[in-house]
């Protein structure tokens, strides 16, 4: 895998300006539709091939091939399993007359099950990036997406957006819950050509495992380590450089507005000190990262394990959704905050559409979800920087900020 790499090239080089900005100082402009395309290559390079290929005017960035994994939810946190969606009074989205009709959502995961009642009616455009095809055994993607978009499932609300008809999936990870960042960066570049108004994503680097994949290939510790730090901080650039193109898409008349969960590292349970920064592809410019919260006694705490710095929060603790194949289930995890993010973000899309006075593109949408973010809901001893801008909110009157008979549990847990 080391020598595996990505490479984005860019056309029409000609056009490029070299002030230093950029993976390798390049900022480009564009002009057409042609322009603002990227083509991501996969090649086998040496220390050689990288520097030779990087002479080339039309790479925009190179980084090795490196594993994902979804953010594996937790599935039991000593809580009674929940019987409504709180989440969604949480966001105000069941006091909002929006319901993201007319948003395009693509949901980047381990796929859908889109036989389940929670997405009657809605036209599904599945590209599988994994190799394992279309569906979704492992239930993942099928709950993010309950979330964003989900109809009533026996008399149920479990949907931010239960409006959006319009709807691309791209299965990035396999059954088995692991892909490549590759496949990631694929993808990406598919839904923002079918012009997805949010981009939704509940997964991150799996660091570790492309150290242990290096030892098990006769690499010292040491020196694997620093060689997934050079990988990392590469694909981190190649993140920056592929945000640049779907920003860039602004000015032919289309954006998206890309939302990643934060992650799930952060171990505040065994030490408040434990705390671990939002991962890739939260960390990426321009992407809206999720922090997971649930309801306290004394208002919305920071879920112990949701990683921090991240840009806003949402509804992450006992998430009620789709199973695949059928019915409902609890899950916890920012994977669970991430989706209610990202309904909100399409119910906001349909809010300036409507709007005359304000420009319809994903700068909007961005700069209105971290100004009608609540603060007022937390815990008073909730750190800024594990909230970001506060529990994402579409307007109207706030659903409950402190736990009710049902989340009892939640009393003296470290949330």
């Amino acid at each position: 895998m080391q020598n595996t790499h990505i490479v984005l090239r860019m056309p029409n080089p000609a056009d490029e300006e070299f002030p230093g900005v950029g993976s390798f100082g390049v900022t480009r402009h564009f002009s057409s539709e042609t322009e603002a395309e990227a083509t991501i290559e996969f090649e086998t390079l040496d220390a050689n091939g990288r520097q030779e290929i990087a002479r080339d005017p039309t790479v925009r960035a190179i980084a090795p091939d490196m594993p994902t994994r979804l953010i594996a939810p937790l599935a039991d946190m000593g809580l009674a399993d929940a019987t409504t969606a709180w989440g969604i009074d949480a966001v105000g989205a069941s006091n909002s007359a929006l319901t993201g009709a007319g948003t395009r959502v693509a949901v980047l995961d381990t796929g859908v099950d889109a036989g389940h009642k929670a997405f009657a009616g809605v036209t599904f455009t599945q590209r599988d990036f994994s190799g394992d095809g279309d569906g979704d055994l492992n239930g993942h993607g099928t709950h993010c997406a309950g979330t964003i978009f989900g109809r009533d499932v026996e008399g149920t609300r479990i949907g931010v957006a239960p409006g959006v008809t319009d709807v691309l999936i791209g299965k990035v990870l396999g059954n088995d819950g692991g892909g490549s960042s590759k496949m990631i960066f694929d993808a990406i570049e598919w839904a923002a050509r079918e012009e997805a108004d949010v981009i939704s994503m509940s997964l991150g680097f799996d660091f570790p495992g492309f150290v242990a994949w290096l030892v098990n290939n006769g690499w010292p510790l040491d020196v694997a380590t620093s060689a997934a730090l050079v990988g990392y901080r590469e694909n981190l650039r190649m993140f920056d450089a592929l945000m640049e193109v779907v920003q860039a898409r602004a000015m032919l008349g289309n954006s998206s507005v890309v939302v990643a969960a934060a992650g799930n590292e952060s171990r505040r349970n065994d030490n408040p000190n434990f705390e671990v920064s939002a991962s890739l592809p939260a960390a990426a410019e321009d992407v809206i990262s999720v922090a997971a919260a649930g309801q306290g006694r004394d208002g919305y705490r920071i879920a112990y394990f949701s990683n921090t710095d991240a840009t806003i929060t949402g509804p992450g603790v006992n998430i009620l959704s789709a199973a695949s194949g059928g019915g409902l289930k609890t899950l916890n995890g920012t994977s669970m905050a991430c989706p209610h993010v990202a309904g909100v973000a399409a119910l906001l899309w349909q809010e300036v559409r409507d709007d005359a006075a304000v420009p319809s593109d994903a700068e909007t949408v961005r700069a209105r979800l971290r100004v009608r973010a609540r603060v007022d809901g937390f815990a008073p001893d909730t750190d800024l920087a594990d909230r970001g801008a506060g529990m994402a909110f579409v307007g109207g009157s706030p659903g409950p900020a402190v736990a009710d008979a049902e989340t009892d549990a939640f009393e003296g847990q470290p949330v």
